[in-house]
C-alpha cells in the first residue's frame, strides 16, 4: 500500500491580468505539473477568467473586490496539503515554486516566503515610493514583534493547511500579505524564506495604490499591533498621558510650595484629568492583555485539535 501523495494548489488571485495570465498558469503547470492551478477573477472587465481557462487552470469567480476578499473564498473552498499563493502578473519567477513547495511539504514549515527583496524587487522596481513603502513596513514589523522578516508584503508564498485553515482573514484589499505575516509572527509558526527572483510587471501598472494603500498597510501593522499586545500599545499610550500629566502639575506644584497658593486651578485639573485618562487606558491594556492571552491558549488548543482530526482522517 503506497502513501498518499501530497496535495498541491497553485492559488492565482486575478484582476484584469489577460497579458500574462495564461503564461502565468502554463509556467507553474510545467514547474508543478500535479498540483491543481486554480484562478480566482475578481470581477475583471477582461478575457482574464477566458484565458485562464484556456490555458488549464480551474477558474472560479469572487465578487466581493479586493485581493483579501479573494484570499478569504480561496481559503475557504479549497482543499490541499500544500497551498502557494502567487500574482497573476507575471512578476513571480515560477522557477522558484518547487522550493516554496518543498519547504511547506517535507521541512513543516507553515509559511514560505518568496523573498522578493533581497534578490531584484529593488533592481525591478521602477517605483521609488514603493521600494521606500516595503523598508518602512518590514521595519516597523521587524521592530515590534522582534523578527527579522525581510519580505513583509510578498505575493509569493507557500502554506501549510493548518495555517489556512485556522488563519481568521479580515483585511479586504492588499493588506492581506501584512495581516498574514503578523499572524504567522504573533502565533509562533514556523516561518521560512526563500529568495524569489522578481521582474517588474511587461504591461501595465501595479494596482498597488503608494499612498492610498500604503496609509491601509501602515494602518493594519497599528490595528494589529493594538489587538495582540494591547499591553504594549495601551501601556506606552499610558506612560504618555502621565508623563504629561506629570509636566502640567510640576510648576503648580513648585508654586504651592513657595506660595502655599494654587493659583492654577484648570491647569491642575487639566492634570488630574489627563492622569486618570493615563490609569485608566493601562487597567485597559492590563485588561486586553488578559484576554489575548487567554486567546491564545484558546488557538494553541485549536491547532492540537486541527493536527489530531487531520491525523484521524
Amino acid at each position: 500500500m503506497t502513501d498518499k501523495k501530497p496535495v498541491v494548489a497553485v492559488l492565482i488571485p486575478c484582476y484584469n491580468e489577460e497579458y500574462a495570465i495564461a503564461q502565468v498558469v502554463m509556467d507553474f503547470k510545467a514547474v508543478l505539473p500535479e498540483a491543481d492551478i486554480y484562478v480566482y477573477d475578481n470581477n475583471s472587465t477582461d478575457r482574464t477568467a477566458e484565458l485562464a481557462s484556456a490555458a488549464g487552470a480551474i477558474v472560479r469567480k469572487e465578487r466581493q473586490q479586493g485581493k483579501g476578499n479573494v484570499v478569504r473564498r480561496m481559503f475557504r473552498e479549497i482543499q490541499a496539503d500544500c497551498y502557494l499563493m502567487v500574482d497573476g502578473d507575471g512578476t513571480y519567477n515560477p522557477a522558484d515554486a518547487p522550493a516554496l513547495v518543498k519547504a511547506v511539504l517535507e521541512e513543516d514549515v507553515d509559511m514560505a516566503i518568496g523573498d522578493r527583496l533581497s534578490t531584484t524587487y529593488f533592481q525591478e522596481n521602477k517605483r521609488p515610493f514603493h521600494n521606500m513603502g516595503n523598508k518602512i513596513v518590514r521595519g516597523l514589523i521587524n521592530w515590534l514583534w522582534h523578527s527579522n522578516v525581510q519580505d513583509i508584503m510578498t505575493g509569493y508564498r507557500g502554506f501549510s493547511k493548518r495555517f489556512v485553515k485556522l488563519f481568521p482573514v479580515m483585511s479586504p484589499n492588499f493588506e492581506i500579505e501584512t495581516e498574514m505575516t503578523i499572524h504567522a509572527l504573533d502565533k509562533r509558526f514556523a516561518i521560512k524564506e526563500i529568495p524569489s527572483h522578481y521582474a517588474d510587471r511587461q504591461v501595465g501598472e501595479s494596482k498597488l495604490n503608494t499612498y492610498k494603500d500604503g496609509w491601509k498597510i501602515i494602518n493594519t501593522i497599528f490595528s494589529l499591533f493594538k489587538e495582540y499586545r494591547p499591553m504594549i500599545f495601551f501601556g506606552t499610550l499610558a506612560l504618555v498621558l502621565i508623563v504629561i500629566a506629570i509636566l502640567l502639575m510640576i510648576p503648580v506644584f513648585v508654586e504651592y510650595v513657595k506660595t502655599g497658593l494654587v493659583p492654577r486651578f484648570p491647569t491642575l485639573f487639566t492634570a488630574g484629568f489627563i492622569a486618570i485618562a493615563g490609569l485608566m487606558t493601562f487597567f485597559l491594556g492590563l485588561c486586553l492583555d488578559v484576554i489575548i492571552k487567554k486567546d491564545r491558549k484558546n488557538y494553541e488548543l485549536r491547532v492540537i485539535q486541527f493536527e489530531q482530526d487531520e491525523k484521524n482522517n
